[in-house]
């Protein structure tokens, strides 16, 4: 796995672009950007599971929150593949890689970071798709 970096400034508060990343309604607009009709399944809570999950292909990951800050940052451990919506394994592709989430306010901007790893198979395909994905967040986010 390879560690890819994008970050985009967004003229809104904090607050404002956590909701926008999290709440289900915005998160299925700009997630599906990386993966068609993409949604969580589960709790955004430090020490739970939640599932990434396609309602498209039902392929998904199973992620630990390992780390949770609201409004600042949240870290996801990989913790298992998935397919058929999420209920059986498949091949590690992701599994043990980590995505995070960071929001770093000054004078009503906020700079979103993402880190991720991601298979070296997948990589130029998210480097075209999560640059766009961050634009459509901003965008939701500054009220669009």
């Amino acid at each position: 796995m390879k560690e890819i970096q994008f970050s985009t400034e967004i003229i809104a508060s904090k607050e404002r672009v956590w909701a926008t990343l999290w709440e289900d309604g915005t998160f299925r607009d700009w997630a599906n950007i990386i993966d068609e009709g993409t949604y969580i399944k589960g709790v955004l809570e430090e020490g739970t599971e939640i599932q990434f999950i396609s309602s498209v292909s039902g392929y998904g990951v199973t992620d630990l929150v390992e780390r949770l800050v609201p409004n600042e940052f949240v870290l996801f451990r990989h913790s298992a593949d998935t397919k058929e919506r999420g209920e059986q394994t498949r091949e590690n592709e992701w599994t043990g890689g980590a995505e995070s989430y960071s929001l770093i306010e000054k004078h009503g901007v906020t700079t979103l970071i993402v880190k991720t790893d991601v298979p070296q198979e997948q990589e130029e395909t998210m480097c075209i798709r999560f640059p766009k994905a961050l634009e459509r967040v901003k965008i939701l986010a500054e009220g669009g």
